[in-house]
């Protein structure tokens, strides 16, 4: 029995699942693409921020200082305290936070344009961040209780819709914008509105208990979380490693194409756009090879086959560039669904915090790494920023692999079962 698993619990009975013979519970996607829908709407007004920063810094005459501040605000209110929410729905439940997290992203977003000071600016993004933080640990917890046994695929359902949100994000800010100006982002009042009133209304039914019995995999329940900080402590290790890798990519390589290869500034959009929607068909693409081949195994693997593609990128120009970097990004954002299913497993009986841990806190926290590589680019240059992100999935590739995964792995070994990776 592995480590995190054995000796008595606190508070509750420790019990293993043995599935051996069990029916396959199947996945409920028209409620993986209701919540799917929610979490679109929610991530655009994440994904639209951004772009607006230089329209917002010119109306209301800011430095790079406090414009730095606003995203800095929207980072750490979307990202970091994602976990507590888990916690929190964790012990007392909190469905409801559903619609008023989709509905709370878009008014603070909204309200982006409206405000007349500073001040105001950064409370309409905290009330946003509030809202896209709250959102997503509810949203992953109720998406995993739909995805029958097919966790990785069912999960990848729920979580396109907000990579495409971040896709269309800056696209549909812009669009307002040069519509009707900053105040343009009162039109994000009516997604928000409409997307909080069909999740209300369904919230009876996607709140209402469900039994879809165990999965294939056997895992603990219950007994004391700190036995299992250590995995889990590998796995955010790991996913905050992946994290260096997409902000390293996001941030650099438009200065890389437009300083060290001399592209037109121009292209840089379809780089990161191509980039971008390549996660999004890789999110889909991937979970059912990873539910096939095991989330541990698959996660690793993708990791590795990162390294070499990433400096072929470095070696690479003109076209072949764009489809190289859509190949990475769609390597890359693979991995994305695997990692929230794999935390889950680790805490299946606090599947707010697992979620909340791995889309807020390890994607945060990799926030820093692009800090770090930025000090690097100053000191030796944007070429030597990419090369150090083109080795950094090979440690995340090894963090992962010390993981030990599935978390009833070793309890079936020791009763004679074939444990199988995820």
């Amino acid at each position: 029995m592995p480590a995190w698993s054995s000796g008595p619990a606190i508070g509750c009975s420790e019990r293993m699942l043995d599935t051996s013979g069990i029916k396959e519970a199947k996945m409920n996607l028209k409620a993986l693409l209701l919540l799917s829908m929610g979490h679109l709407i929610t991530d655009i007004n994440q994904g639209g921020l951004p772009v607006l920063l230089p329209f917002i810094k010119e109306s209301l005459g800011l430095s790079y200082t406090a414009a730095g501040a606003i995203i800095m605000t929207s980072n750490l209110t979307s990202s970091t305290i994602q976990p507590l929410f888990g916690y929190l729905s964790d012990r007392w439940g909190a469905s409801w936070l559903l619609p008023a997290g989709v509905l709370m992203a878009c008014v603070g977003f909204g309200l982006v344009g409206l405000a007349p000071s500073y001040p105001l600016t950064l409370l309409a993004v905290l009330i946003s961040g509030l809202g896209v933080a709250s959102f997503h640990p509810e949203g992953f917890k109720a998406a995993q209780s739909f995805t029958g046994d097919r966790k990785a695929t069912g999960m990848s359902f729920f979580s396109v819709g907000g990579n495409l949100g971040f896709g269309l994000g800056p696209i549909l800010a812009v669009a307002a914008y040069t519509w009707i100006g900053l105040k343009g982002t009162t039109l994000f009042f009516i997604p928000g509105l409409a997307a909080g009133g069909v999740l209300l209304a369904a919230l009876p039914w996607l709140s209402a208990p469900r039994h879809p019995g165990p999965t294939r995999a056997t895992y603990p329940v219950g007994g004391p979380v700190r036995r299992r900080w250590i995995p889990l402590s590998l796995l955010i290790l790991a996913v905050t490693v992946r994290s260096w890798v997409q902000m390293g990519l996001v941030a650099f390589v438009p200065f890389y194409f437009v300083h060290v290869l001399k592209g037109d500034p121009l292209f840089v959009g379809k780089l990161l756009t191509g980039f971008l929607i390549a996660g999004a068909a890789g999110t889909m693409l991937g979970a059912p090879i990873a539910d096939r081949v095991g989330h541990k195994r698959f996660f690793v693997v993708t990791m590795l086959l990162l390294v070499p593609l990433l400096m072929l990128f470095l070696r690479s120009d003109g076209a072949s560039l764009f489809w190289i970097l859509c190949g990475a990004g769609g390597l890359l954002v693979s991995t994305f669904t695997v990692t929230v299913v794999m935390a889950q497993q680790m805490l299946p009986d606090r599947l707010g915090m697992a979620s909340g841990l791995m889309v807020g806190f390890a994607i945060g926290a990799g926030g820093i790494g692009a800090t770090v590589l930025g000090s690097v680019a100053d000191s030796w240059g944007v070429l030597k920023v990419l090369q150090i992100t083109a080795f950094l999935p090979a440690v995340a590739a090894l963090t992962a692999f010390m993981i030990p995964y599935p978390p009833g792995a070793l309890a079936q070994r020791e009763q004679g079962g074939r444990p199988d990776d995820g």
